[in-house]
Parts: structure tokens; sequence; C-alpha cells
């Protein structure tokens, strides 16, 4: 019979080889992690974003917004309002594939995101977001007709600025890419449990994740890359798409998540969209959780001058940069489209 002090020891000694053992595996799982990262071919593009000239543009009420400005001074303009979570260089791809093709585009940080100061008064209703565009639209563009586009809440932001602005005068196409205006807790798909009560959905999506304060790891782990790809992005998204994304969205200081987060849950927009009398696509993700293709359908029917509707398959909330191609693509035939139309326009005129 063993002694009671060896039994101790020996139990000891087991469970911290257990320990160590379990502790190495999980060194050895986030090095795997890492290396699938480093390995993407879309990481050289991700980990160097392109630098614009830094533009510093105040909204009425006092925000100071950070916004930059890419490609060639006389290029025809175009303004790109990322989305919630995100930063002006969400736009990588285009911003590098629309300036190839001599646009010159203006890419913002929304108030409280990026270099963008927090809102004034701690004020992130939409309309101080429509607003936010009307002074980069009158700062960047230099008074000529831009395409603006916008992802989730920076669409958002479009409709919210068409409602209250004169559009014409600001904008020659819009493009409004995985959003909603209005609805966005009804019909997410975060919670997709048949029977669930509306109000047990509305307290999981508000509380558990639009509003929440929650602290986030600093750093991406195979759990937490594992959640945000079932949350934003389709299945072909590559592991270095995800970590991207993720990067913004550990920057953002939380308090500016959840009041942000709060405000869209809150956001009501249809009777806008009437209003935004230019050239409009809309593109959605046949995978969106967030805003599923029913928005998008929704909106392109309430569009006074729908261009086309763009719905990708095997796509999440991310088609920017999960279909960068075909989201670039689309934004260069519209500018193409838009850059004619005045001079068609001027030409029967004559």
């Amino acid at each position: 019979m063993r002694a009671p002090g060896r039994s101790r020891h020996l139990w000891t000694a087991a469970l911290a080889g257990a320990g160590a053992g379990a502790l190495a595996a999980g060194v050895a799982v986030q090095r795997r992690f890492r290396r699938r990262i480093a390995d993407d071919p879309e990481q050289p593009v991700l980990a160097n974003p392109p630098r614009g000239q830094p533009l510093r543009v105040r909204s009425p009420d006092g925000t100071l917004l950070h916004a930059e400005a890419f490609g060639p001074p006389d290029g025809f303009p175009v303004v790109l309002a990322h989305g919630w979570t995100e930063s002006l260089q969400y736009w990588i791809y285009q911003i590098r594939d629309l300036t190839a093709h001599g646009l010159r585009v203006i890419a913002y940080d929304l108030r409280g995101h990026g270099q963008s100061e927090p809102a004034a008064e701690g004020d992130y209703a939409i309309a101080r977001f429509g607003e936010d565009l009307e002074a980069v639209l009158a700062a960047g563009a230099e008074g000529q007709p831009a395409l603006v586009a916008g992802h989730s809440l920076g669409a958002m932001a479009i409709a919210a600025w068409a409602e209250h602005h004169d559009v014409p005068r600001r904008a020659a196409a819009a493009a409004l890419i995985n959003t909603g205006v209005g609805d966005l807790i009804a019909e997410q798909l975060l919670v997709p449990v048949p029977g669930i009560a509306q109000a047990v959905n509305r307290t999981v999506a508000v509380h558990g994740f639009l509003g929440s304060r929650a602290p986030l790891p600093r750093f991406s782990t195979p759990l937490t890359a594992a959640l945000i790809r079932y949350i934003a992005f389709g299945p072909t998204a590559t592991p270095a798409q995800v970590a991207f994304f993720e990067r913004m969205l550990i920057a953002l200081p939380p308090d500016v998540r959840a009041q942000v987060g709060i405000a869209l849950s809150e956001i009501e927009l249809h009777d806008a969209l009437p209003r935004l009398t230019v050239p409009t696509i809309v593109i959605a993700g046949e995978q969106d959780r967030l805003t599923p293709p029913a928005h998008a359908r929704r909106i392109a029917g309430m569009l006074p001058r729908l261009e086309r509707l763009i719905v990708l398959e095997q796509t999440g909330h991310m088609a920017p940069l999960e279909r960068h191609e075909v989201v670039s693509q689309a934004l260069l035939e519209l500018a193409e489209r838009a850059r004619r139309r005045p001079a068609a326009a001027g030409a029967r005129e004559g």
C-alpha cells in the first residue's frame, strides 16, 4: 500500500504533466493557425494597405473625421463609407483596383472608428452618419458629383444622407453593399432557431451582440476566428481576410461598438430610399446572416433608379473582401457610366 504522501505526489505529477501537455497542444494549434494566415496568398496584400493623402473633415456637430484620398487628383471621385467595427482600410482591394483605373478614391473612418474622433456628445444616431457623409463629399469631391458606395452601416449612412440632402448635387451614382435599412433585428439569421420568440431573438441580438460592451480578446485565436467567420463571412473567405477584419474589430473601443450597435437596432430608413434619385446598384451576399438578401431585394424594389441587383453566391456579409473582384468591377462599371452621363446630357442639350 502506497503512503499518502507518495500518492499525492503522483497525482500532482500526473496533473502537472497533463497541464503541460495541454499547454503544448494549445501552443501547437495556435502556431498552425498563424501559419495558415501567413501562408494565405491574400496576406501580402492585406498586410500592406495603401496610404493616401490625409484629409481632416469637420462634421456639423463638431466631430473631426479622418479621411484619405487616393489616386490622381483629377480622377472621377469615388467616396467609400465602411461599415460598423471597420475602418477605411476595409476598402483595401477597391482602393487598389479603382485607383489603378485612374479614379480618385476618398475613403473615411466613420465617427468613433479608425482615426476619426469619437462622436461629439456621444451621438451615434444614423442621421449624424448622414451628415458626416455630406461633410466628406463637400470636402473630398471638391464640388464634383461622386460615386458614393457604402458597406453595411456605410450604406445606411448613404440612405440617411439622401433623406435630408441634395442628392444630385453631390452624387452621380450610388452603391449599397451588404446592408438593410430597417428590420435588422427581425430578419438577422444569427439565431436561426425555428419558432424562437421575437422578444428572445431581440434580446440576444441587441444585448448579446449589437449592444455588447464585453471586451474582446486582444489577439486572434482559432475559436475567435471561427466565430467571426460564422457571423460575418461565407465559406470561401480566406484565413487572412477573416484575420484582417478581426484586427479592425479588436481595435474599436467597446463603448463605441456598443453605442453604434444600439443605434443600428433602431434604424428605420425605408422612407429615405425614394430620395436616392441617382443610378444605384445593390449588392448582397447569398449567405449573409446579418443582412440577408431579403433586405437587398426590398431596397432594390424601392429605389427610383435601380441599375442592378447582384446577389453573390457563397458570400457572407463581407462582399468587398470575400468577392472583391466582383465588387470592384461593379463599382468601376458604375463609375464609368456615371462619368459619361453628364457629357452625353451636355451633347444633347447642345
